[in-house]
């Protein structure tokens, strides 16, 4: 008996060490970005939020170590040290989808990141549904992630173009009644043009002519804005992205535009603003995020620690366009797993994280359960200088909540109808909270 006893001892002690074990196996996190391509400057944003986000998650103070590597090393989700893997995928859909496979066949990760581009994006939501992995999506903006490309192990922590479009449209037809657009030619520019021509519409806007599309390594634009010139439109609007945008904005300049119809200005990565044509200066823009606009302690926290952590590096910056939604996807991620005790399994994970509601940078966070899509505050602003070496420079016209911001819910086929667990959430959790902000303002 005694040695029956001892037997079932041992066998309680090693099952005890093996769920130990198993709780401090590293999490490993696939970061998909670019840090070379044509979108290299919105990469950096998402490294640096997504690290961030998550040691604010962890109540862990970057400004205490010596560098920001030395801080994550302390980071644990639910008892697991975590591990971030980044690969740049310079914005090529098939180079990053490659990459996702070997992080997971390869290194163990578990959950997939990224990434700047929607196309990359739309690539890597195939790769989370064969490996049957959670993909956060951030901060590729095209409308079709959340819609038509949706599937069941895709969230974004990010907003989408559709929220630009309402955030712009209160004020669009103060600025002219016939506009034309001028897109990127992929799936964020076509996607985009598509959400800003249908909410426009409704607010009463009309179009001079069909959407102009360019490719998006363009740096030659004049055969494009001579058709913007003969369109006879009223307003300019501009979708792009990257590093063309700035031969873009100074052409435009150069040939004229902004004399005879109004130029929507793009309210972009802070050294790209800085480079643009001082013809922009009193533009107004849709805005996603700058970091003078909200007043919330993750945002000061956020401020603070960047400024912190990239003096100490030798690169004084201040969080930019895309750092916000990174540091909120760190956020989710982090409040997900621990949740689940530190399982990643999408059917673990699903659950944490449709409908939940956070505070983060810009304030309230809201995850549509349906679709997936983030619900979160957006700006009006004006651009008033190019020169502030905090680069302080834009005027908040308006914020415009997240109720007002609300896009349509874009799924199709067999989860369609999904759509009525966001008209719920939506009745039942956004605007009860939506209307209590707005009768404290």
């Amino acid at each position: 008996m005694r040695a029956k006893v001892v037997i079932l001892v041992l066998l309680a002690a090693l099952l005890a060490f093996g769920s130990v074990a198993q709780e401090a196996a590293p999490l490993k996190i696939g970061l998909l970005t670019d840090l070379s391509g044509v979108l290299a400057i919105y990469g950096i944003e998402l490294d640096n939020g997504l690290k961030l986000g998550l040691l604010y998650a962890a109540g862990i103070d970057p400004a205490e170590y010596d560098s920001l590597d030395a801080a994550l090393a302390d980071l644990t989700i639910a008892g697991r040290p975590v591990e971030i893997l980044v690969r740049d995928n310079a914005s090529d859909p098939d180079t990053a989808s490659q990459q996702a496979r070997e992080l997971i066949e390869n290194e163990g990760v578990e959950i997939l990141v990224g990434a700047p581009s929607s196309g990359v994006t739309l690539g890597l939501q195939q790769v989370a549904i064969d490996y049957d992995t959670i993909l956060f999506a951030a901060p590729g903006a095209s409308p079709t992630i959340t819609g038509s490309n949706f599937n069941p192990n895709t969230f974004r922590v990010c907003r989408n173009t559709a929220q630009d479009s309402l955030a712009l449209a209160s004020y669009a037809t103060q600025l002219g009644e016939n506009w034309v657009i001028l897109a990127a030619d992929y799936d964020f520019g076509r996607a985009s043009a598509a959400a800003y021509e249908a909410t426009l519409a409704a607010f009463g806007v009309k179009f001079a002519s069909e959407v102009i599309f360019a490719p998006l390594e363009t740096t030659d634009f004049t055969a494009y804005l001579q058709q913007v010139s003969d369109s006879g439109a009223d307003v300019l609007l501009p979708i792009w992205a990257g590093d063309t945008t700035i031969p873009l904005l100074q052409q435009i300049a150069e040939f004229g535009i902004s004399e005879n119809m109004a130029v929507i200005g793009a309210l972009n990565s802070n050294d790209l603003v800085a480079l643009s044509d001082p013809s922009t200066i009193g533009q107004v823009a849709p805005g996603v995020y700058h970091y003078t606009f909200p007043h919330t302690e993750a945002n000061d926290w956020l401020v603070a620690k960047h400024v912190a952590v990239t003096e100490a590096a030798g690169a004084l910056d201040y969080p930019d366009l895309f750092t916000e939604c990174a540091f909120a996807t760190g956020q989710a991620l982090y409040a997900a797993v621990d949740a689940a005790g530190g399982d990643t399994l999408p059917a673990s994970l699903i659950p944490q994280l449709e409908g939940m509601v956070f505070e983060g940078p810009k304030g309230t966070y809201f995850i549509r359960p349906g679709d997936h899509q983030v619900l979160v505050p957006m700006y009006v602003a004006q651009l008033d200088n190019l020169d502030s070496p905090e680069y302080a420079f834009w005027t908040l016209v308006t914020e415009v909540d997240a109720l007002a911001a609300n896009p349509p819910c874009l799924l199709e086929g067999d989860y369609a109808e999904r759509c009525a667990l966001n008209d719920t959430f939506i009745e039942e959790v956004v605007k009860p909270a939506v209307e209590a902000m707005r009768a404290e303002e």
